[in-house]
C-alpha cells in the first residue's frame, strides 16, 4: 500500500513482554481499533504472549504519535504496533494495527521497514483480522500473498434447535477446574494433531484462558464415556461482552472429538449441546470461527443455520516475489 510518508512516525523496539504501561496503550489501540472495525485487531493467543513475562521469543514495535501530530480525540499517543512471535523452527507470526485517527499516514510502513531491521519478512505470516484492503495493499507491496482464510460465521436469533441427542453410552458434564486439565489437554491434542495452533496449546495456555474474565466453566462441556468417564469430545463456549456499540455475542470456542470418538455423531452433539447452553444464558446470536477449506465443519455450521459474516486472512510469502519461498 502506498501511504502518505508525512509525518514520518517514529518506532520503539521492544524485545519481549512489554512493560504495564505499554501493554496499557496497545489495550487502548486495540479497543479504539475494535470499535471502528467490528472486529479485534489483535488474536487471543497474542495478548497470551503479550502477558506473559518470560517471552524471549517476542517483538514490539510501538509508534507513538509526536505531540504536533497528536490527535487530541485520542485517549492514547499509541498511532500503531505490529506484535511479532518471532520465527523459531517454522515461521514466525505478524499481527499490526494502526489507530483509526492516524491511517494513511505512513504508520503502517514506518512498522514495516522498521520490522525488516529485526527478522526477514519471508519467514513470517501475517493475519488480518477482517480482511481489511488496507492489509491486501499492505502485504502485496511487502511480498505477501493470502494462504489461509478464516471464516467467521453467525448464527442470529438463535432458534430452538432441534436433535442433537448424545451417543448411547455419552454423558455431558462440565469443566471441573483444577482436576479437568490434563485430560483436556490430551484429549485436545489428539483431536487436534494437524492444526496449526489449537492442537499445541500448553497448559500454560489453558491457565490464561482460564484467569480471562469471561471464562465461564459452566459453558466449558465435556462428553465423557458413563462407564469409565474417559473425554471423548468438548464444546468450550465462551460469551464476548459488550463493547462500544457492539452487543454481547456467545462463540462456539472449540468443538473437539478424539480420534476414537469419530464417527458417532459426537461433534454435532456437541455443537448444539453448546448453542443450546449459550441460548440458555440469554445469547441472541452465536459466532464461531473455521477454516474455509474445512467443508465437512462449514456444510455442518450451514446445516445449523450459520451464514458466513466476516473473514480474516493470513498473509504469507509470496513464492513470486523477490526473497519468496
Amino acid at each position: 500500500m502506498s501511504e502518505q510518508t508525512v509525518p514520518v512516525w517514529p518506532v520503539m523496539t521492544i524485545k519481549g513482554a512489554p512493560d504495564p504501561e505499554v501493554l496499557a496503550d496497545l489495550q487502548a489501540l486495540a479497543a479504539a481499533a475494535a470499535e471502528a472495525d467490528g472486529n479485534p485487531p489483535l488474536s487471543e493467543q497474542t495478548w497470551v504472549e503479550l502477558r506473559s513475562p518470560d517471552r524471549d521469543d517476542l517483538l514490539v514495535l510501538a509508534s507513538y504519535a509526536a505531540e504536533e501530530h497528536s490527535d487530541p480525540a485520542t485517549a492514547s499517543a499509541l498511532a500503531g504496533a505490529a506484535v511479532v512471535l518471532l520465527p523459531g523452527d517454522g515461521d514466525g507470526v505478524l499481527e499490526l494495527v494502526v489507530h483509526p485517527a492516524y491511517r494513511n499516514q505512513g504508520v503502517a510502513t514506518g512498522l514495516l521497514d522498521e520490522l525488516r531491521r529485526h527478522v526477514e519478512l519471508p519467514r513470517l505470516r501475517a493475519w488480518s483480522h477482517g480482511g481489511h484492503e488496507g492489509a491486501a495493499r499492505l502485504a502485496a507491496e511487502y511480498g505477501f500473498a493470502l494462504v489461509r482464510e478464516l471464516w467467521r460465521m453467525r448464527l442470529t436469533h438463535v432458534p430452538q434447535i432441534a436433535g442433537g441427542d448424545l451417543p448411547q453410552g455419552v454423558v455431558l458434564r462440565a469443566f471441573v477446574p483444577g482436576q479437568d486439565e490434563q485430560a483436556w489437554l490430551k484429549a485436545n491434542a489428539a483431536a487436534f494433531a494437524h492444526h496449526p495452533e489449537q492442537g499445541a496449546m500448553t497448559l500454560a495456555d489453558l491457565q490464561a484462558r482460564m484467569a480471562e474474565p469471561w471464562f465461564d466453566p459452566a459453558g466449558f462441556l465435556l462428553a465423557v464415556r458413563e462407564n469409565d468417564g474417559e473425554l471423548l469430545g468438548f464444546h468450550w463456549t465462551k460469551v464476548h461482552p459488550r463493547s462500544g456499540t457492539h452487543p454481547s455475542i456467545g462463540e462456539v470456542y472449540v468443538v473437539g472429538v478424539t480420534p476414537q470418538a469419530q464417527g458417532m455423531g459426537l461433534g454435532r452433539a456437541l455443537t448444539v449441546a453448546g448453542i443450546k447452553h449459550l441460548q440458555a444464558a440469554g445469547q441472541s446470536a452465536v459466532m464461531l470461527y473455521v477454516d474455509a477449506d474445512n467443508e465437512a465443519a462449514v456444510a455442518l455450521y450451514r446445516k445449523l443455520g450459520f451464514t458466513r459474516w466476516d473473514t480474516d486472512v493470513m498473509y504469507g510469502p509470496d513464492p513470486a516475489a523477490p526473497g519468496g519461498h
